[in-house]
């Protein structure tokens, strides 16, 4: 069988590093926030070139704050895109605001930058683009739209750790940038985690604030906050994998070419990367009208696949109440019913990506 991820096989690789910091946190008894997480805090924003970083408790907190920093509340508009994780919506409606959809660019399936302005109101406060399965989004028109008009921008990167749009590492091109740490993201913790980047003291400031209740310092409460602390832990253990990511990266993206080449002709599309992007192939996602079957074919191969994803969030029933209709996004809604998932993982052998490459190839000539 090939697994889908293959996490046993990455922390095997790293375990002594891994061990020791974990009971390094365990003797120093500093397991909420502490000297592990602050150190995270510091080497990851200075990975995504940004001056400064809050660790939080998972990227869903990463957004929320990031949204309530840029003073989003209740009767505020926040664009963005349907086609996503549920997470960057529901952070949204976590601060009372309204998100508001545009379609994606069915090539790079992130946000069409050319339907934004049409959807701003006097009530739009900020663009939420998703850098979606590592594909940075087009970020230079949708920063020059926000200029225009006076909005915040907040990247959704939850799934695009060291991507790149135009030699800029995503988090430090809009205002504020999300990431997880989501075990099965390409930087993943061993439990929850997130980060929230800014090059913005006073944004830093209050979503440090915010993610440990508000204190500005102990039992002194400025703001109504919430415990959205990161574990030391989780902190020292994405010490340890920040060091390997660039290698972990550039094994993904030679597996991703490697997977191009095996998949020509073979039936399906296979992932576009625009000419701007430094694509990180947090998921490699291939296109077929005959998705399930394939996916059921693969199955049967003990191929294990994932699909990202298969609902829209306008068509999910906990977000009806915004009126939107199937047929209102007819990109998004086309990829959800024909995207696949593929292995894809930075310890993924060449032998496995042959066997994968060859068994959807075998399955797409009989469906």
């Amino acid at each position: 069988m090939i697994p889908f991820v293959d996490l046993k096989t990455q922390y095997f690789s790293i375990k002594d590093e891994i061990d020791s910091a974990v009971l390094k946190v365990l003797a120093s008894t500093q397991f909420v926030l502490g000297n592990e997480v602050k150190a995270l805090e510091k080497e990851f924003a200075d990975y995504c070139n940004a001056d400064y970083g809050v660790a939080v408790n998972t990227g869903t907190s990463a957004l929320h704050l990031a949204l309530l920093a840029a003073g989003i509340g209740a009767g505020d508009e926040v664009i963005t895109v349907p086609f996503t994780f549920v997470a960057t919506t529901a952070a949204i409606c976590y601060t009372g605001a309204t998100p508001v959809f545009v379609d994606i660019d069915p090539v790079s399936y992130t946000i069409d930058v050319s339907q934004i302005e049409a959807a701003i109101t006097e009530r739009t406060k900020a663009i939420l683009p998703v850098h979606l399965y590592g594909q940075p989004a087009d970020m230079e028109p949708i920063l020059d739209i926000a200029r225009r008009h006076g909005l915040t921008v907040i990247e959704d990167a939850a799934q695009a750790h060291g991507a790149e749009y135009k030699g800029q590492r995503v988090g430090s091109i809009g205002d504020i940038g999300c990431f997880s740490f989501y075990p099965g993201k390409n930087l993943g913790a061993y439990g929850e985690g997130g980060m929230v980047v800014t090059n913005n003291p006073q944004y830093a400031r209050t979503m440090g604030m915010l993610r440990d209740w508000g204190q500005e310092s102990r039992y002194h409460h400025v703001l109504k906050g919430y415990n959205y602390r990161m574990d030391g832990i989780q902190g020292a253990i994405l010490r340890v994998k920040l060091r390997y990511i660039e290698a972990w990266t550039e094994a993904r993206r030679s597996h991703a070419a490697y997977y191009d080449e095996l998949l020509k002709d073979s039936g399906v599309s296979t992932p576009t990367v625009m000419p701007y992007s430094r694509h990180v192939y947090h998921v490699y996602a291939v296109r077929s009208p005959q998705r399930d079957a394939l996916q059921q074919s693969l199955q049967e191969m003990e191929i294990q696949t994932g699909i990202h994803y298969p609902i829209p969030v306008h068509l999910q029933q906990a977000y009806a109440e915004f009126g939107y209709q199937a047929g209102d996004f007819p990109h998004s809604e086309a990829a959800a019913k024909e995207v696949l998932s593929l292995p894809m993982y930075a310890e993924l052998s060449q032998a496995q990506i042959d066997t994968v490459s060859q068994s959807v190839k075998q399955a797409m000539q009989v469906l």
